[in-house]
């Protein structure tokens, strides 16, 4: 009945690959904090997902490095006089995973993106809405001058691991 779906409940991860060491991202952004919610987040990932195990460099079959390359702020919606009621937060970074016997990039992407939507308290409505299991292990960014934006930068940063480990583990 799912013949030609494409659906399967194995990993196209190469069995090979069994150990990964995660690098601290570099941020080339001009934000603060955005580093370490982001590597903790990929790690976490990897970590609770167990197809591989995260080791130090020297022991890993896999690297992954990455550099958080941009945080944007766009207005999305105005209120009459023409003050931003609901902002898109964009933060983008460039990852590479390499094979470290062979020296080989196994994927590598210049941009990727996380991105999420927050309104401000001028606005009069709520930027909380049902987050599932990512609101247990949202990061707080706390370099931002609102709690709404902060909230928006950890959510962005959550959806950004999220690319980041299903493409490493499932690289089809």
């Amino acid at each position: 009945m799912l013949q030609g779906c494409g659906y399967t409940t194995t990993s196209s991860l190469d069995p090979k690959y069994q150990t990964i060491h995660i690098s601290p991202f570099y941020d080339e952004s001009k934000e603060y904090d955005l580093q370490a919610p982001l590597t903790n987040a990929v790690t976490r990932k990897v970590f609770t997902d167990s197809r591989l195990q995260v080791v130090p460099r020297e022991q890993a079959d896999l690297l992954l490095e990455g550099v958080i390359l941009d945080y944007r702020l766009r207005g999305l919606t105005y209120e009459q006089n023409d003050d931003v009621t609901q902002f898109l937060v964009v933060v983008t970074a460039g990852v590479r995973v390499t094979d470290q016997a062979t020296n080989e990039v196994l994927w590598e992407e210049q941009v990727m993106a996380g991105e999420t939507t927050y309104y401000t308290l001028a606005a009069g409505q709520s930027s909380d809405r049902l987050r599932g299991n990512a609101e247990v292990y949202l990061t707080n960014v706390r370099s931002f001058a609102s709690q709404e934006e902060n909230r928006a930068a950890s959510e962005a940063l959550e959806q950004l691991a999220s690319d980041i480990f299903y493409r490493t583990v499932e690289p089809w």
